[in-house]
C-alpha cells in the first residue's frame, strides 16, 4: 500500500490496530468478500486523503519478542498466547533476511537501553493471493516497541539522545532498510473498540496492559480522535475482530 499525498493542515495521524483472533492466527487467509470490502474501505479512504498506509501482519507463530535488559539480549520466537503487547512506537522494515532485521534491532536498543520490542514479517500480497510471487520478493518486518513508563509519560528524550536515533533514523533510510517509522503518544489520548457478544463499546484510554497481539494497523489523517473511530468502527464491521486500538501518533 502506498502512502496518499497532500494531508489536511490540520489533520492529525493516529494508528489504527486491529488485534489478533483465533482465526489470523491460524493464518487462514482473509475471504474474498473482506479482501473486497478492506479494498472499498481503502480506496475510500485514499480518495478522501484520509488513509496514508498500512499492513497487515503474519501470525505470531512467524514473530520473534526481544528483551534487551543491562547490555544483554533475549530472543524467543513466537506463537505468543500472552504477549501484552502495548506499542510506544514502530518501524516498518525492508531487509533482506530475518537475521539481518534483528541486527537493526540491536543497533536501536544500542541506541535506546532497555527496550522490548516485537518484530514480525508483513503480509504481501502475493500471501494473500492476490499477484504471484516475484523472484526475489522483498522480505519486511513491522518492529513494534513496546511501551515502558518513560514513553506513557511522554517526557522528550534528551538532546543526545534524540540526535543518536536521529542519526540510526538517517542510517537505515540511506540503507534502503526503514520503509516508515513514528512514536505513539500516551494511551491517555487512545481509545478501545471492543467487540463481544455482538456489541461495540468504545473505551478511552489510559490502558495499562494489552492481552492481544497486533494483527494489522492503518495510519490515518483524520481532524479527531473521534473520526479516528469512526474508521475503526468501519472496519469492524468488515472484518470480525475482538478488539480495536485507537493510538495518536505523537506530534514531529
Amino acid at each position: 500500500m502506498t502512502p496518499s499525498s497532500n494531508p489536511g493542515e490540520d489533520a492529525m495521524r493516529f494508528m489504527v490496530m486491529h488485534k489478533m483472533t483465533e482465526e489470523m492466527e491460524q493464518g487462514l487467509p482473509p475471504s474474498p468478500a473482506i479482501i473486497e470490502g478492506i479494498g472499498k474501505l481503502v480506496e475510500e479512504g485514499a480518495k478522501e486523503k484520509v488513509f496514508v498506509s498500512g499492513e497487515g501482519l503474519k501470525p505470531s507463530s512467524q514473530r520473534v519478542h526481544i528483551a534487551y535488559k543491562n547490555g544483554k539480549r533475549t530472543l524467543t520466537n513466537g506463537p505468543f498466547t500472552d504477549a501484552r503487547e502495548l506499542v510506544a512506537g514502530f518501524a516498518l522494515m525492508r531487509a533482506r533476511s530475518k537475521e539481518e532485521a534483528i541486527s537493526w534491532c540491536d543497533k536501536f536498543a544500542a541506541v535506546l537501553g532497555d527496550v522490548e520490542l516485537f518484530m514480525g514479517p508483513v503480509n504481501e500480497a502475493w500471501d494473500l493471493g492476490l499477484m504471484p510471487k516475484p523472484e526475489n520478493a522483498p522480505l519486511r518486518f513491522l518492529l513494534m516497541h513496546k511501551l515502558d513508563e518513560r514513553s506513557e509519560t511522554e517526557a522528550p528524550p534528551a538532546p543526545p539522545l534524540m540526535a543518536k536515533l536521529g542519526a540510526l533514523i538517517d542510517e537505515m533510510t540511506k540503507a534502503g532498510v526503514l520503509q516508515a517509522t513514528g512514536g505513539l503518544a500516551s494511551t491517555k489520548k487512545g481509545a478501545r473498540i471492543r467487540y463481544e457478544g455482538g456489541k461495540r463499546t468504545v473505551l478511552d484510554g489510559p490502558f495499562t496492559e494489552s492481552k492481544e497481539l497486533i494483527a494489522g494497523y492503518a495510519i490515518l489523517d483524520v481532524p479527531s480522535k473521534a473520526a479516528a473511530i469512526e474508521w475503526a468502527l468501519r472496519f469492524g464491521e468488515i472484518v470480525t475482530v475482538n478488539e480495536i486500538e485507537v493510538r495518536q501518533l505523537s506530534e514531529g
